[in-house]
């Protein structure tokens, strides 16, 4: 059975209510068990991993680290934490800060480019053929490695878009299009994209412990001109992998999150800056009487 707090620890969209009352410096995901403090420089590297054909093989559980600031926030390498916003995309961020309600608590696919900037782990598995990335919320995308393959002329909508991988030297290039424009933000903070999303990725491993990617985010109708996202994770231990979770199972918050991602504070993340909203903390029974 799925508890109550299971879905409050493991759901990114709908855990923020219960991340503001747990406490009152929460940094919303940099708060979450997947996220790791690292020091990158304490050891000499090990070379990535190689395939049969000679690539880096991308296989691994990934967490993030405690570097990336702030997490969930697709413009996080950009001046001001600012969106290029035209004047319709700053009218969908707004729409979607008033009228909309975070798609993942409601157990929507988040898709890409939002899934990089998550607080959650995630999982690659990767053939000759095709790649896997595999989610915490029970959600992958699958695809293909075919550097003769072209765009369709007019893809069906999806949430991750429709992917077309090929390898340039020891860079896995994901090129997508096609990507739905309801119900989805393309980040933690209810950012928006329209259905001219145009997401180019590039994922390399630098050596055995980490794994980076480098976005091109391009979006005519809702930004003024393209922009880049890059992250890097660290690798999980061997025995970690991504487990079942049923998002919809005893989703009891759904039907009480208002609109809009909550409060943001001035350094891109999600919560309060005042603790005064919050409950009080919850009273211990007293012990026994010996």
């Amino acid at each position: 059975m799925v508890r109550k707090n299971h879905f409050f620890r493991l759901s990114v969209a709908a855990v923020i209510l219960a991340t503001f009352a747990l406490t009152p410096a929460a940094v919303f995901g940099q708060g979450d068990s997947s996220l790791t403090a690292v020091d990158v420089k304490s050891a000499k590297p090990k070379p990535a991993p190689r395939t049969a054909d000679g690539h880096p093989d991308l296989s691994g559980y990934w967490k993030g680290t405690r570097d990336t600031v702030p997490v969930g926030n697709i413009a996080k390498d950009l001046p001001g934490l600012k969106l290029p916003l035209t004047p319709a995309g700053e009218a969908a961020l707004q729409h979607n800060l008033t009228a909309t309600i975070d798609p993942e608590s409601l157990c929507i696919i988040g898709g890409i480019p939002r899934h990089n900037a998550s607080g959650l782990p995630f999982e690659v598995l990767q053939g000759a053929k095709k790649i896997a990335f595999l989610y915490w919320y029970s959600y992958y995308r699958l695809i293909p490695v075919d550097p003769k393959r072209k765009h369709s002329d007019d893809p069906d909508p999806s949430f991750f878009g429709e992917e077309i991988g090929h390898w340039e030297g020891d860079t896995f290039v994901i090129d997508s299009i096609g990507f739905k424009d309801e119900k989805v933000w393309i980040d933690e903070n209810a950012n928006p994209h329209s259905d001219a999303l145009h997401v180019v990725e590039r994922w390399t491993r630098p050596d055995a412990d980490h794994i980076h990617v480098e976005t091109l985010i391009e979006d005519p109708k809702f930004f003024t001109r393209p922009f880049k996202y890059s992250r890097t994770w660290v690798a999980g231990k061997p025995d970690e992998e991504v487990q079942e979770y049923s998002c919809s199972e005893n989703n009891v918050d759904k039907d009480h999150l208002g609109f809009g991602p909550g409060p943001i504070r001035p350094d891109g993340t999600r919560g309060y800056l005042d603790p005064a909203p919050l409950p009080p903390p919850i009273q211990k029974s007293p012990a026994p009487v010996k």
